[in-house]
């Protein structure tokens, strides 16, 4: 098996960035602080129109490459910023988020200079400041073939594949073949899977964290639009279809089936169509087990009504800025 010389490795962050001049220099600051020295960071500039464009063009670092392009989507920035790189490490990152000072010397450390595993890490939800109160999620699953841990892990919930978790051996991604430029919301639910599934094993460092940015008004996780369900359903779809063609078992149809659930969960009662195209599949996958995710009242409420006709009530109380 080819091994990647540790002291020679160098590792790419990709990183697209539309609008985000809010945060940026956060996340590349987090880049640049990184303990581990081998690393360029690539970022591509997706057609901002804020202050974007005049803070990258004011970064003075010979480790960072910048590009500037038309918005042509995340998935399309991502891909041109791999097409820029040139190591034989690849991690994609969001122009939100943060990482531990020594993620990346941790991650490269566990790969061992390994060309045919992926590394993930532990990730922190915040909101302003990664002090707050979230705690740190760490994988939970003690399984190291890429089929089984994911499986495993997407068992009656929604699995976490956020992009900066990961750090991916470029080969793998040639072998894959990068992000679906037609895909936006959940888009890394598809390729994830798609890469995953390409490597001979998977492993978790505990101590690498990426602190994961949340509750930012028109971020891509919090649009409700029919585009984005659109893409949320087709990411899901295109996902679940990676998984079957891979292994086509009774364990692999009931986490599709829950996927296409928790779909339902998010997205009714809008979007009828689809709603209804994500019923039929879980439907013929044979059904799910897996229940409407709630807590205090809104548990109480559902224990009544069910968690249809307490959707349909909390999205009008939301329209008259009330509360459930």
């Amino acid at each position: 098996m080819e091994k990647i010389l540790l002291t020679q490795a160098l590792v790419s962050i990709c990183m697209p960035a539309c609008n985000a001049a809010q945060y940026i220099l956060h996340a590349v600051d987090s880049v640049l602080s990184q303990s581990y020295p081998h690393f360029e960071l690539v970022i591509v500039n997706d057609g901002s129109t804020d202050e974007t464009k005049f803070l990258l063009d004011n970064l003075n670092d010979s480790r960072i490459k910048i590009i500037h392009t038309e918005n042509k989507g995340q998935c399309a920035a991502a891909n041109l910023a791999f097409r820029h790189s040139t190591g034989s490490l690849i991690k994609f990152m969001d122009a939100d988020d943060l990482l531990s000072k020594d993620f990346i010397e941790l991650q490269v450390k566990k790969l061992a200079g390994k060309t045919n595993q992926i590394i993930g890490a532990s990730w922190k939800r915040f909101y302003r400041n990664i002090n707050d109160s979230q705690p740190i999620i760490r994988n939970s699953v003690d399984e190291s073939k890429p089929i089984d841990w994911l499986v495993l892990s997407m068992s009656g919930k929604q699995v976490m594949l956020q992009c900066a978790l990961w750090l991916i051996p470029r080969q793998i991604l040639e072998d894959s073949g990068l992000w679906d430029e037609t895909l936006s919301l959940i888009n890394d639910f598809e390729f994830f899977i798609r890469v995953i599934l390409h490597a001979d094993s998977i492993s978790f460092v505990d101590d690498a964290i990426v602190y994961y940015r949340s509750g930012i008004e028109k971020s891509l996780s919090s649009i409700k639009s029919y585009e984005a369900a659109k893409s949320a359903f087709s990411s899901i779809e295109k996902g679940t279809n990676h998984l079957l063609k891979f292994e086509s078992s009774n364990r692999v149809r009931q986490v599709v089936a829950d996927s296409f659930q928790n779909f339902v969960f998010d997205f009714y009662p809008h979007f009828p169509a689809l709603i209804s195209a994500a019923e039929n599949k879980v439907s013929a996958l044979g059904g799910t087990n897996i229940t409407f995710p709630s807590g205090g009242a809104t548990k109480f409420v559902v224990g009544i009504l069910g968690w249809k006709l307490t959707k349909r009530i909390k999205k009008i109380l939301m329209k008259n800025n009330g509360a459930l």
